[in-house]
């Protein structure tokens, strides 16, 4: 069980804790690694949804799913090469989008708290993780046709918060809408 912490705490955490003139993914990594993997989620695609600069989506979707793949296979904690770990975002750029995500994030958390917890199984977080990186995955395609990788990054977030707070109707209600999304895509094109 992981510890449960809502998105505005992580973010504030992040913002006040890190070192340097850069957040990078090593300053995440041990601000949260104790945390599960939600948290590891959260950020990536936080900033794949509200940072549609070409390349961005898809180094997030790399990432979150570098960390879904060792949830897979029953890893407790992630595990990333040194040099991955060294990628980076301006501090400034960083504490602009906190201080923009920040209220909203506050609104949104009233909806979060501990509902169907079968979902927070082992087997359930090794089956949601599956679904987690083909979701990750598909935002390197999506990135081809504007704004489409939006859609895989706002439910890998929705889904990356329902972990964080034990919320498995969050995270059934992102995974059935990416499946149905996924879905409408395979009869789009």
């Amino acid at each position: 069980m992981t510890q449960t912490t809502s998105l505005s705490e992580l973010m504030t955490s992040l913002d006040e804790e890190h070192e340097g003139d850069d957040v990078s993914i090593n300053d995440i990594l041990k601000t949260f690694e104790s945390r599960g993997f939600g948290p590891l989620l959260v950020i990536p695609s936080l900033l794949a949804l509200v940072c549609p600069v070409p390349g961005i989506p898809t180094a997030c979707g790399l990432f979150m799913a570098l960390i879904a793949v060792q949830q897979v296979f029953g890893r407790s904690h992630p595990w990333l090469p040194e040099r991955l770990r060294g990628v980076s975002i301006d501090a400034d750029r960083f504490h602009r989008m906190v201080v923009r995500v920040k209220p909203w994030a506050k609104r949104f958390e009233t909806l979060f708290k501990p509902r169907l917890e079968f979902m927070d199984t082992n087997t359930a977080r090794r089956v949601v993780a599956v679904l987690v990186t083909l979701l990750s995955l598909s935002m390197a395609p999506l990135e081809l046709l504007p704004f489409a990788a939006a859609l895989p990054s706002g439910m890998l977030l929705l889904i990356s918060l329902g972990m964080i707070a034990r919320d498995g109707l969050v995270m059934l209600v992102g995974l059935v809408i990416a499946v149905v999304g996924a879905l409408w895509l395979g009869v789009m094109l």
